[in-house]
């Protein structure tokens, strides 16, 4: 049974069948049998575009949609096709020459960074998309890097080779000089730009011309450039068999089998990063690439075998369908109606349908009804899924995105997907009345399903925060908040949580009195007020002679804790100050618990005006990590935030780590600032360090600007 993707609103059954014709049933597949890529790269280099082209190429749809249109089955959510770009991770599985390979389509956009890491945890391949007109770009790098540090294999591929410009030697030469000789073409275009007509198979020395791959011969005007080519490959893979190397170097010619062999060793190993060529949009190239994918990239069982710990320590576990069960779940989707949707891959082992599964995360049992075979917003059932398949479950109650699913007889922990802490903050407000109570389990549900999205309430002003990548991300969550929960709310930057102190010590006394026909009021209270840097508020009783009775001592220290939050400069809370109450008076009569907590409060506000008040801003640390090439004008950046740079240490592939304290007021949008001074390869961490004092002429601004809020405030 096939039926419609539950997180594509206003899908239903009737789109069985794909909206452009196309059946998503898809047959059984053995571990050998499939293979897991996740394109990465810049955005706009168009990995949604080849993603598209493959699944027309293997007939999963009938017609050729276009990012522009919003007609992709991989961008379907509505945020996606209104701004044009991928903003989540999609699953695109395709079948070609008998076997399965899941795409794993990824944003490039750096907001997102977390669906790309997800995306990586997922698959065992790594396939970089690069534009031959823009060559190398900041995505790129990132691409690289973030493949790196998974120890993923990878693939290039040089897309929009059909496009104005399109220079694929000079991309092919940007990408050489920044990561070597492992960087080898296996195919070169024939032409570019309108006159790009088809690929070069450098290992087969053939040519396929056109959408359909009809082999050809060789352009006579191409055969130096390809034998220059074939020998940059034939060089790079010899690398990766040691017999092959040897029988190289004596010069011996190498057959396609040898060549096809050591390079599949090769990418599984990373010692070869094959690079591709062709048009997503033209669909030139693709059917080579998928046939390459097949035939030259390894299957999970194939890779490095992924660690987990069990009851007896650290354990391997290969892609091995009789193993032991163990899936990782490397995203959680929401929807209101629906529930959650937990992308899964499977390890090691089989997941059937209609089974009981363990949660090693939460002690927990799951009950597992359909297995879900995705293809964007469609999705296919599948009876069970073989150790090196992705698919998804519904309706789980306790698992989220880094779970481990295991067989409770033998209980396994896989390491979670790591997520780069959200640097960029803002404060959410409902927009209505309506909103107010939807607000919190909302949030909780788009955190739930993005890990670099985090919510919390910052204590000392009260707002709840929406921590992310960057703006365009929090954005996003917001207008997803609005579609899937009905909640509509406002962003803006976060108050600065301004505190106010005194810097002199003197005495201050308050007679409360009031006389209203029958009892009245009064209490006397005086009072020393003085700094305590450092000590946090103390509250000191040195009354003598009962000049204050006993039992109203607590009432004035209630009443100087009620004046200390109300602040005596802009309302902003007191601290680091000792109030002590050395003398005061009763009335036997109309002395009372309430008058003489008024008077304490008057006490204390007059007196922290005598005590020359200064305002008091945060300041945080921060480890700021900035390419050598940038930290010139990242320095100079801190200076004109009011920063202190406390020391710099170079780091290897050319970063340099700079450490310094910055008032936050000044660096509350500094992910935005460091994206922008850096094109989006620095990055950054900050933590609450202490308090001080504010420079004069920015705490009268503080001051004028806090007062006519809580002016329009109250008049409002």
């Amino acid at each position: 049974m096939i039926v419609s993707h539950p997180l594509a609103n206003g899908i239903g059954l009737t789109d069985c069948i794909d909206k452009r014709g196309a059946r998503t049933e898809m047959k059984e597949y053995r571990t050998e049998q499939i293979r897991n890529v996740v394109l990465l790269g810049h955005g706009g280099t168009g990995k949604t575009s080849l993603a598209e082209a493959a699944l027309f190429s293997s007939g999963g749809i009938s017609r050729l949609g276009k990012v522009d249109d919003g007609t992709t089955a991989s961008d379907f959510e509505p945020d996606e096709i209104k701004r044009k770009i991928s903003l989540s991770l999609a699953l695109v599985p395709c079948e070609w020459a008998d076997h399965k390979i899941n795409i794993i389509d990824t944003p490039g956009y750096a907001d997102f960074v977390g669906e790309v890491k997800s995306g990586i945890r997922a698959a065992d391949l790594g396939c970089i998309v690069v534009d031959a007109v823009a060559g190398m770009q900041v995505g790129t790098e990132m691409a690289w890097a973030n493949a790196d540090k998974a120890n993923l294999a990878r693939v290039i591929f040089i897309n929009r080779m059909d496009r104005e410009n399109a220079n694929f030697d000079q991309a092919l030469s940007q990408l050489q000089a920044r990561y070597g000789k492992k960087v080898a073409p296996l195919a070169l275009p024939i032409g570019a730009q309108d006159g790009f007509a088809g690929i070069v198979s450098l290992i087969e020395q053939k040519a396929y011309l056109g959408e359909k791959g009809t082999p050809g011969d060789i352009p006579a005007g191409m055969a130096d450039a390809v034998a220059s080519a074939r020998e940059q490959l034939v060089e790079a893979v010899a690398e990766a068999d040691d017999d092959l190397l040897a029988k190289y170097l004596e010069g011996e010619e190498l057959n396609v089998d040898e060549l096809t062999g050591a390079l599949k060793k090769g990418i599984a190993s990373g010692i070869v990063c094959p690079v591709f060529a062709g048009s997503s949009a033209k669909n030139i190239g693709v059917a080579k690439f998928l046939d390459a994918l097949v035939a030259d990239c390894p299957c999970p069982a194939e890779v490095a075998p992924r660690s987990a710990t069990g009851a007896s320590g650290e354990e391997q576990l290969t892609a091995d369908a009789a193993g032991p069960f163990a899936a990782l779940v490397f995203k959680t989707s929401a929807d209101q109606f629906v529930g959650r949707l937990n992308y899964l891959r499977v390890v090691s082992g089989t997941l059937k349908a209609d089974s009981h599964v363990w949660n090693a995360n939460h002690n927990a049992d799951e009950r597992i009804g359909q297995l879900i075979i995705l293809k964007g917003k469609t999705q296919d059932h599948a009876p069970t899924l073989v150790a090196g398949d992705i698919g998804a479950v519904a309706k789980l109650a306790h698992t989220v995105t880094g779970d481990t699913l295991c067989a409770k007889e033998h209980m396994l922990t896989l390491p979670p997907v790591e997520f780069p802490k959200p640097p960029f903050n803002v404060a959410v407000t409902p927009r209505g009345k309506a909103d107010v109570d939807k607000l919190g389990p909302s949030l909780h549900r788009i955190a739930e399903e993005d890990p670099t999205l985090v919510v919390h309430r910052d204590e000392k002003t009260g707002e709840t925060i929406i921590s992310g990548m960057g703006e365009t991300h929090v954005e996003v969550a917001a207008e997803k908040m609005k579609r899937k929960f009905g909640v509509e709310v406002d962003l803006h930057a976060p108050k600065v949580p301004y505190r106010e102190t005194v810097t002199a010590k003197v005495e201050s006394e308050y007679i409360h009195k009031k006389q209203t026909g029958g009892h009245g009021q009064y209490a006397r209270v005086s009072i020393t007020v003085e700094p305590n840097k450092g000590g946090g508020f103390e509250f000191v009783d040195k009354v003598v002679g009962g000049a204050v009775p006993r039992n109203f001592i607590p009432a004035v220290e209630k009443g100087v804790l009620e004046a200390l939050h109300e602040g005596a400069l802009a309302h902003f809370p007191m601290v680091d100050l000792r109030v002590t109450l050395f003398d005061g008076k009763e009335h036997p009569v109309d002395s009372s618990e309430m008058a003489f907590k008024l008077a304490g409060s008057q006490a204390l506000k007059q007196g922290a005006l005598k005590a020359n008040p200064v305002l008091l801003e945060p300041v945080v640390e921060m480890k700021i990590r900035v390419p050598d090439s940038n930290t010139g004008d990242v320095m100079s950046d801190l200076n004109g935030k009011r920063a202190k740079v406390h020391g710099m240490s170079p780091e290897d592939g050319g970063t340099t780590v700079i450490d310094a304290e910055a008032p936050l007021a000044e660096v509350l949008r500094y992910a935005t600032d460091l994206r922008s001074i850096t094109q989006g390869r620095g990055s950054f961490e900050m933590a609450f360090h202490h308090y001080d004092e504010v420079p004069q002429h920015i705490a009268q601004k503080v001051i004028a600007e806090a007062q006519k809020a809580r002016e329009a405030a109250t008049h409002g």
